[in-house]
């Protein structure tokens, strides 16, 4: 059976990152597993065996010591995607952060975000689009570089929240032409890798695709744990 892939996401909204995420599990020969803070059940996390942490509303700023932030926050899917994290911290299973779940991974790790880049940027604008209309270049010999396989690649953005101090036994992976983080990763034997694009918009370009072929390759070698009945 195809290794199953947990995607998480807010309640509400048209859910088109879950959409786009689950086509690109399934082309990468996953399946996928739409995780919200209504709809999950407790018994299906041991059943896991790769987690994908999505984008949304910006991370309560009193998770990492910041006194405001700049858009609304959804302290009820923090808490659960934080159970999430620690559950797969705990039991190491694979994990991709998409843009928030980049900034959460950072968050639960120990680190700080910046609550809005916007006024920081000087060489490039901070439009949103889905579009690959940005670069990130790579910072560092490991996981993300295995996958791209190029210096430079093209990306989205769809943010203004971005990673500042790095959590514990993370890395720089990849930043933007302002210097922003783009992309961190671990330092250790456990796969967590966070990139602050979004992917799931990008099936289009190979490299992007392969961030999700090497999720679900690696969930394949990760055996969950059997229900109790």
């Amino acid at each position: 059976m195809a290794p199953l892939i947990g995607v998480t996401g807010p309640d509400s909204r048209l859910p088109l990152a879950w959409w786009a995420s689950r086509c690109a599990i399934r082309l990468a020969g996953g399946r996928a597993l739409h995780l919200t803070p209504n709809t999950f059940q407790q018994h299906k996390r041991d059943q896991l065996q790769a987690l994908i942490i999505g984008g949304g509303d910006d991370i309560d700023p009193s998770l990492y010591g910041a006194d405001t932030g700049r858009a609304p926050s959804d302290p009820v899917r923090d808490a659960f995607e934080i159970d999430l994290l620690e559950h797969a911290l705990h039991t190491r299973l694979p994990v991709l952060g998409i843009c928030r779940g980049a900034q959460l991974l950072n968050v639960v790790l120990g680190g700080s975000l910046h609550p809005d880049i916007r006024p920081l940027r000087r060489h490039t604008s901070n439009r949103r689009t889905p579009l690959a209309r940005k670069t990130a270049v790579g910072c560092r010999q490991g996981h993300l570089q295995a996958i791209v396989q190029q210096p430079r690649w093209r990306i989205n953005s769809l943010h203004h929240q971005a990673i500042d101090r790095l959590g514990e036994g993370l890395a720089v992976a990849a930043r933007d032409l302002d210097g922003f983080v783009q992309a961190v990763e671990s330092t250790g034997d456990h796969y967590l890798l966070g990139v602050q694009w979004h992917p799931e918009y990008l099936p289009y370009l190979a490299h992007q695709r392969r961030l999700f072929r090497q999720l679900v390759r690696l969930a394949d070698q990760s055996v969950p744990e059997p229900l109790d009945v």
